[in-house]
């Protein structure tokens, strides 16, 4: 029987994480854990926490989008559609060592938007809610990621944590939606 080859953005994932410097895995999972904690110590509270996440991870995702273009040999999306599976199966595959899945949203009132579906979420290896933090957006981090990544191609997302496996859900799932795309504007010097 003939063995079906990988789809395109599958490949492409595995090659981009083939030539990424790696991390162990663990230590990766525990240093972000100590990192939520000491935020977590800092608010004491943890909506606060919750929004710090993200915003650390916008950060992180306005650098990050370099390493991805000068690495990833992805080539730019035609539709924000093709934006989703380049997130899922390149982006995730490379800096997380896990793709996700992308389901299209078909909805009037959200035209452009995609969900990230990760079963596998290296983020929450080892790590257990407290009751009184079972409402912590723990992987806000992503969603920061996604949402400055995006922005510094030209498009301002809208991101949100959907479901979590810490809140006891299946899977981890992250809600993308397009807001707007960021046309550059040039001017001329002699003005």
């Amino acid at each position: 029987m003939a063995r079906m080859a990988a789809p395109p953005y599958q490949r492409l994932g595995d090659v981009a994480f083939s030539k990424i410097e790696k991390v162990n895995s663990e230590l990766f999972t525990l240093t972000y854990g100590a990192i939520v904690v000491q935020l977590l110590k800092d608010s004491e509270d943890v909506e606060q926490t919750s929004i710090q996440l993200e915003k650390m991870g916008y950060n992180i995702g306005m650098r990050i989008i370099d390493e991805f273009l000068a690495k990833a040999n992805a080539g730019a999306c035609n539709d924000f559609k093709e934006t989703g599976e380049v997130i899922a199966k390149v982006a995730f595959r490379m800096f997380l060592g896990v793709t996700a899945e992308c389901r299209h949203v078909v909805d009037a009132s959200a035209p452009l938007a995609f969900h990230l579906i990760l079963v596998d979420n290296p983020l929450v290896d080892f790590v257990e809610l407290p009751e009184h933090c079972s409402t912590l957006g723990y992987c806000n981090l992503l969603c920061g990621v996604i949402r400055g990544a995006l922005e510094m191609v030209g498009m301002r997302v809208e991101t949100k944590l959907l479901k979590d496996s810490l809140w006891g859900d299946e899977h981890t799932e992250i809600s993308v939606s397009l807001k707007e795309i960021i046309h550059e504007q040039y001017h001329d010097d002699d003005e």
